[in-house]
């Protein structure tokens, strides 16, 4: 307890040439810049994450796991809101097109949502997938089956999804999308809010700090928090320029790497830690903070873009949806729907996660395959892919749907206990009425 963990002096060392060079105000080439601040964001997201977990001792453990889930994407709001506030000012001086007339390259508006779709489609396509794959090397369990309360985040997904579908037909992402949107996160956590609390299972850096004494430790957990915050505030706009000054001298598309390279940067932390707990068979509580990263993700995320762009930009037309965002806007909406059908039942599956995993790795084959021009219709077409396999999939699941939905909406966090599963094959309804009401009956 007297000595620091190497993996926590290890996140904060990444953090040491960020701060100085943005302190500093030293030019250092594009490149470089992307790595030094990338690393930046990085260790910090590392010791928020570590943070977030000790605080589960303090709060209630649903709670517990909305606020790691929360915490843990900031570094992704930070770096988001940097390309959602440029696109404002870029809208207030060149108009809906955002970038000049004439001008070459991605408008800066297109960049704020690439990097929110390839941040949501890596965490489902990558995430999710890892942690299963982890749980099947070290325990041979094909699959990972969550507990009743994880019906809680995602009903709450369901509904933010489906309203999700309807933003690749509109214009622009509106401050009434935002009202939609953060009031389902609000309702989300409120609900979390009510679960009982609970012994937490801390490790490493985030044990340490979670052993201390009282005082000690809600001080220790603060001042991380205060650090990394300082940490990434210093470093995301940095790195969003940088990432865009790399594009332009190695004739990268900027496009590329702020949808899929910057996401990596901010999300890798929290696809760690969550591995890390598959690695120690904590599997549960692995996807389960990743289905509400998901959640938190896809509502306040989404939902507090339009208010950044309202603020750069001066006015009220909302953020504009350009006709290529229009597909990956539909394919991040179908790849949710998907995620939630496999999960009916509670249940993640070993296959179902490498469905998910091939059709997230489809996309850049046909990418590099097909043609620039046919680009739109290849998103279009592995939307329809996804939304196909998502109905066939809750069509065979049909009999998890409905009591998924009470037991995330209605049911008392104090009725969740327990391992109640609803069947998917023949006679499913049957047998999960079978199961309720032997359950009931073993209650008295």
């Amino acid at each position: 307890m007297r000595r620091p963990p190497l993996s926590g002096l290890l996140a904060l060392a990444a953090t040491v040439p960020g701060v100085a060079v943005a302190l500093a105000g030293a030019e250092v080439p594009a490149p470089v810049a992307a790595l030094v601040f990338g690393g930046a964001i990085v260790g910090a997201a590392f010791v928020l994450a570590w943070a977030a977990e000790a605080a589960q001792v303090d709060v209630s453990a649903g709670l517990a796991v909305a606020v790691l889930a929360l915490i843990a994407v900031l570094p992704e709001y930070s770096v988001d809101f940097v390309f959602t506030w440029r696109g404002g000012e870029a809208a207030q001086q060149w108009g809906a097109g955002c970038r000049p007339p004439g001008g070459d390259g991605t408008p800066a508006c297109s960049l704020a949502l690439a990097n929110m779709t390839g941040a949501n489609r890596i965490l489902v396509g990558i995430g999710w997938v890892v942690v299963v794959l982890i749980a099947w090397r070290r325990s041979k369990e094909r699959g990972i089956t969550l507990g009743r309360a994880d019906a809680v985040p995602l009903a709450f997904l369901t509904i933010a999804s489906l309203y999700c579908l309807i933003l690749p037909f509109k214009r622009t992402l509106t401050l009434w999308d935002t009202a939609v949107l953060v009031a389902v996160f609000v309702a989300y956590s409120w609900r979390v809010s009510r679960a009982p609390a609970g012994e937490p299972e801390l490790i490493g850096p985030s044990a340490r700090v979670g052993n201390l004494a009282k005082v000690p430790r809600r001080a220790t957990v603060i001042g991380l928090f205060l650090v990394s915050a300082a940490v990434i505030l210093l470093a995301a706009e940095p790195f969003a320029q940088s990432l865009v000054d790399t594009g332009q001298q190695l004739g990268i598309s900027q496009f590329l790497l702020v949808q899929w390279v910057a996401p990596l940067a901010s999300e890798a932390p929290e696809l760690l830690v969550a591995g890390l707990y598959a690695y120690r068979l904590h599997t549960t509580e692995a996807l389960g903070a990743l289905v509400s990263s998901k959640v938190n993700q896809w509502t306040l995320l989404v939902g507090t873009l339009p208010v950044v762009f309202a603020v750069s930009s001066r006015g009220w037309s909302g953020l504009p949806i350009e006709p290529a965002q229009r597909g990956e806007l539909l394919l991040t909406a179908a790849q949710s729907l998907l995620a939630i059908a496999l999960l009916l039942g509670l249940t993640l599956s070993l296959r179902a996660a490498l469905v998910l995993l091939g059709l997230f790795l489809v996309q850049f084959v046909l990418a590099a395959v097909l043609p620039r021009e046919y680009h739109d219709g290849e998103l279009v077409a592995l939307s329809v892919v996804y939304l196909a396999l998502a109905v066939v999939t809750a069509i065979r699941k049909r009999a998890c749907l409905v009591p998924m939905l009470r037991d995330g909406l209605l049911t008392r966090y104090t009725d969740l206990g327990g391992d109640l599963r609803c069947t998917t094959t023949g006679g499913g309804r049957l047998r999960l009425r079978t199961r309720l009401k032997a359950a009931v009956s073993a209650d008295g």
